[in-house]
């Protein structure tokens, strides 16, 4: 692909910066894509074990109420990138379950739900596996130093597509760095657990009130999983999660899955059993802005912690960036709507 001359760093692999990349790449932008993970995705994150485990460890599954994520799902579901979950949702409250009020359409990535990042990363120039721990303007220039101590760069336009703890440290003294700083991040338990038998409940994915655990799901129910074992996540609530957010992922797994016991009635011992901490999941408060751009200094910040949370907000998030970037260089979102 010709590319112009404009060359574009973006710090984050989830969602939000994947979009905002696959946007910005489609107007013939020279992009470059760092994160520090092994894999895009972010918290659209699968993690697979063995033989025919597989665990959707962070984001459980998605909604569509914009109607230009609902196209852009909608697409996605044609090429089966994705795939509507239809699994029994309920809220349990003790030894009490009952249906959940409202039920909107929930959708999946197919095998899992880092599809959806990989789909989007496809064609992008992705360096993994690199921490960006310094960002500065050499005159009109960005350049962006890793853990490692090396350079890259330079680049006419800098992105960063991080959680807003992690924003903020990047934003050094820039006037935004005070306002993320202002938006709370919480921590979560995530564990993954696997049974060679199935966990006789009658649903597949609960809310779950009082307690240390805040949701817990069935992956197997959800569409194009595969595997003999029982595979279920288990996410802890963000109180216990902060609480606990420096003890052991043994002692986590261990406690979770005791609570999980309980709750189901059901002891049987896991053939696999692991936890996941996100430091930093999601956000009680956002800035309701979908995007901070400064055009003088050629930055942008984007992430769902900006949009409400979730895989919706980090899309808008990243369409939003995008969007004020390409006013910035003078161009703007191609007549034809973006295809992903």
């Amino acid at each position: 692909m010709l590319k112009t001359n404009r060359r574009v760093a973006v710090v984050g692999a989830g969602v939000s910066g994947l979009i905002a990349a696959r946007i910005l790449q489609d107007h013939d932008c020279d992009v470059t894509v760092i994160d520090k993970g092994r894999g895009p995705g972010g918290r659209a994150a699968t993690r697979r074990r063995g033989t025919g485990l597989s665990f959707d460890h962070g984001a459980q599954y998605f909604t569509a109420r914009d109607s230009q994520f609902s196209r852009c799902v909608e697409s996605w579901s044609e090429r089966g990138i994705v795939a509507e979950w239809c699994g029994r949702i309920v809220e349990i409250e003790g030894s009490q379950a009952w249906p959940k009020t409202d039920q909107p359409r929930r959708y999946v990535g197919v095998p899992g739900m880092k599809a959806i990042a990989h789909h989007l990363a496809v064609d992008l120039s992705l360096l993994q596996e690199t921490r960006i721990i310094e960002m500065s303007r050499v005159g009109n220039l960005w350049l962006v130093k890793d853990a490692a101590g090396q350079t890259h760069g330079p680049f006419d336009q800098a992105i960063i597509a991080l959680p807003a703890p992690q924003a903020a440290k990047l934003l050094g003294a820039h006037p935004f760095a005070a306002e993320v700083r202002t938006v709370p991040m919480t921590p979560c338990w995530a564990v993954m657990a696997a049974f060679e038998q199935r966990i006789d409940v009658e649903w597949d994915g609960a809310f779950v009130r009082n307690s240390s655990l805040a949701w817990v799901a069935r992956d197997g129910s959800k569409p194009g999983r595969t595997g003999s074992a029982d595979c279920w996540v288990l996410h802890a609530s963000p109180g216990w999660s902060a609480a606990h957010v420096d003890h052991s992922r043994d002692d986590v797994a261990s406690s979770l899955l005791a609570e999980f016991s309980r709750m189901t009635h059901d002891s049987s011992p896991p053939i696999h059993l692991d936890a996941h901490r996100w430091l930093f999941s999601a956000t009680p408060l956002s800035l309701d802005r979908l995007t901070l751009s400064d055009k003088d200094f050629r930055l942008a910040v984007c992430g769902d912690w900006l949009a409400g949370g979730r895989i919706e907000g980090a899309f808008l998030s990243g369409l939003a960036t995008a969007q004020s970037v390409l006013e910035q260089i003078g161009s703007g979102l191609k007549r034809q709507a973006p295809q992903f």
